[in-house]
């Protein structure tokens, strides 16, 4: 059964990782996937893939730090799938270093992306919903946000930030019929934790502890993701928001 038979969604940072296998999953579903990401390049892959597929797919380019690039995206979308029922926030970008070793432009540029960027869509995509007194969104934070990240304090911040911002946003439209939650990954298997891992100096010995700590025993793979991810976007999920659900192996357990 495809519960998301005819609806369309927009994936940020559909091109990556986890993007990816949740646009995958998403047309599995019966949706209609636009994928948006920065490099049109990446965000094609994925759509020429779930289109081999039988599925559909429209691949977008997308900074979603810059306004203007996020409503011609969201017009594309419309144009080419249909009203956006289902909104995924996905993309982001860290830079690993102790907070007192970073600049004040990556600062901006951390939030630029991982905060400024979610607030353009939501903008861009709540009043259509509105509207219509339908809708999902789905924001995709990090267990950084829940118990904090060596390395990751402006992450953290950022993710933080769309955690309170994700509750307050599903209390002013639950009355829209529009539910808001969260999904907080742990180490996940994808070049944003490559690049982590390079970072700290001795790849190897990292992802052994990593292993060590995480109950289940194994890192994150980005296939993890998309079940808890779709299941907030169904109707499966129609009596729940504002809620915050980590995907980690068990490496935080936060009630």
């Amino acid at each position: 059964m495809q519960r998301l038979q005819g609806r369309t969604v927009i994936v940020t940072g559909g091109g990556g990782g986890i993007g990816g296998a949740t646009c995958r999953r998403f047309a599995a579903e019966g949706a209609r996937v636009a994928v948006l990401d920065r490099s049109l390049e990446a965000a094609q892959k994925v759509s020429d893939a779930i289109r081999e597929e039988g599925g559909v797919a429209q691949a977008i380019p997308c900074d979603i730090s810059n306004r203007a690039d996020v409503d011609a995206a969201v017009a594309m979308t419309e144009e080419a799938l249909g009203p956006v029922d289902i909104l995924v926030n996905n993309a982001g970008w860290d830079v690993f270093k102790p907070f007192t070793k970073t600049e004040p432009e990556q600062w901006e540029r951390l939030i630029a992306i991982n905060l400024t960027g979610a607030l353009h869509l939501h903008h861009a995509v709540l009043p259509r919903m509105v509207e219509r007194k339908s809708g999902r969104i789905v924001n995709i934070a990090s267990d950084a946000a829940r118990v904090g990240s060596s390395g990751e304090a402006v992450y953290a911040a950022c993710k933080g930030g769309i955690v309170s911002f994700s509750k307050t946003i599903a209390r002013e439209h639950a009355r829209h019929g529009i539910t808001v939650n969260v999904v907080c990954p742990g180490p996940t298997d994808t070049a944003l934790f490559a690049e982590y891992k390079e970072g700290a100096g001795n790849p190897e010995k990292l992802l052994e502890a990593f292993q060590r700590s995480i109950p289940l025993g194994r890192i994150g793979q980005p296939d993890d993701l998309p079940g808890a991810i779709v299941f907030f976007a169904s109707d499966d999920a129609r009596y729940i928001t504002g809620q915050v659900l980590s995907v980690s192996g068990g490496l935080t357990m936060a009630g």
